[in-house]
């Protein structure tokens, strides 16, 4: 790593990282918290609260293709990312002064203008920002864990006293977001980005996607193959995170202090994920990512069933931190799995599509149900029923996701990336 990296690329590194920590900060300030400021601030019940966030994920599948697309006819520049910075900045003055009234008075016109900024702002540049990150460690020699890890470090930090200081107010952690989007902003703007790096090489390639390549993606079984274990998996997994502050709070006599409580347990998680960023690419290296993928279903199974069986706020403390494996195990995996298997000209939007779009895909046509289930028969039970769900897929997908690398996949990344051939 210290060899492949210059004084530049190190100083470019620096800056990137420290983007995705303000990113993760602001997202941590504000959205880890966002099922809760449904339920306590706007009042709604646990199946209101699943139907806004299955129109969340409805503008999302809308946007996340067209941000993936934008992502790889741009390159390497930042113009996509400018925007989500600026949507971003915009977050106290919306959820203070537009977001909430309209929920309280007009709920249908606000889970529709909420859902159009969250996905502009967040739900799609969520995946853009990584997808860039993904791109901008290939470009210059070092591991997306080695960035991403920064986010899950910005987490940690924000997670400790964000809930004690939405429990004052939520307009102070939404000023916060705003604020620190702007320096993020700012950051961004600061990152120089050569005109040669967005000449042809093994990361940004001299022909640019078009309409034909998404269309060709599209028809590919690979695509196909790869949406299913998300589907079985992932789905279930990002659905059951959606309600969990929720789930936990309940095992506390007050709201307010099962809120710090969980801004305390979100700290450790994000530890849990800013170590496993480190190492986690050093495991998919060594097994790929076809088996990373399969041991992160089962992982993931697993804690949903056994937080099914919780009985105190203890027992959840002590599993939920595994979701920062699980998460680093599967973006990690993810991405070099697209790596190996698809055309490098589609890779964001393979990401964006395939993987982030997809997500909402679920989360349309299982949201509400599941939180519907929440009110029938309780946290515990349907935590148990996805649980079971996810590891059966786990199982099948063994037999269904690609086991080998592709042809012009990584292997012909490493093979003509002078960067690569350094590591």
């Amino acid at each position: 790593m210290v060899n492949v990296m210059g004084i530049n690329n190190q100083s470019d590194y620096i800056k990137i990282s420290a983007f995705m920590f303000l990113y993760f900060v602001v997202w941590t300030m504000s959205f880890s918290l966002y099922a809760i400021w449904l339920g306590q601030h706007a009042t709604l019940t646990s199946a209101e609260i699943g139907a806004v966030f299955g129109v969340n994920g409805a503008f999302a599948v809308v946007l996340k293709p067209v941000y993936g697309y934008i992502t790889d006819k741009l390159g390497m520049k930042k113009y996509l990312l400018y925007f989500v910075a600026v949507m971003s900045s915009l977050l106290m003055p919306f959820f203070s002064y537009v977001y909430h009234p309209l929920l309280v008075n007009d709920f249908y016109t606000g889970v529709v203008v909420g859902a159009l900024y969250l996905s502009l702002a967040w739900y799609a540049g969520i995946g853009v920002s990584e997808s860039y990150c993904d791109r901008f460690g290939r470009l210059k020699g070092f591991e997306f864990g080695r960035i991403r890890m920064w986010g899950s470090c910005g987490a940690a930090v924000t997670a400790s006293f964000a809930g004690i200081l939405f429990n004052v107010s939520p307009v102070i952690n939404f000023t916060i977001s705003s604020i620190m989007s702007l320096v993020m902003l700012a950051l961004l703007i600061s990152i120089r980005i050569p005109a040669s790096d967005n000449l042809e090489n093994a990361v940004v390639p001299k022909k640019k996607i078009n309409l034909s390549d998404v269309r060709d993606l599209l028809t590919q079984g690979e695509f196909w193959r790869f949406c299913f274990y998300v589907a079985g998996i992932v789905w279930i997994m990002h659905i059951a995170e959606q309600q969990f502050p929720r789930y936990f709070v309940s095992f506390f006599n007050g709201n307010k202090q099962g809120t710090s409580w969980y801004g305390y347990l979100s700290t450790v998680q994000a530890i849990v994920e800013f170590v496993s960023m480190m190492t986690v690419p050093w495991l998919v290296n060594r097994i790929g990512p076809y088996k990373t993928l399969i041991a992160a279903g089962l992982l993931i199974g697993a804690r949903l069933v056994i937080s099914g069986f919780a009985t105190s706020a203890l027992m959840i403390a002590f599993i939920k931190p595994f979701y920062g494996l699980e998460n680093a195990m599967l973006l990690i995996a993810v991405f070099k799995y697209i790596a190996d298997n698809f055309d490098k000209r589609v890779n964001s939007t393979m990401y964006l599509i395939g993987y982030q779009c997809f997500i909402y895909v679920g989360t349309i046509f299982v949201s509400a149900p599941i939180g519907a289930l929440y009110d029938k028969i309780g946290f515990s039970q349907s935590y148990f029923i996805m649980g079971g769900i996810i590891i059966v897929f786990s199982l099948v997908s063994a037999f269904v996701l690609r086991n080998e690398k592709r042809k012009g996949g990584r292997k012909l990344i490493s093979a003509t990336h002078p960067l690569q051939q350094g590591k």
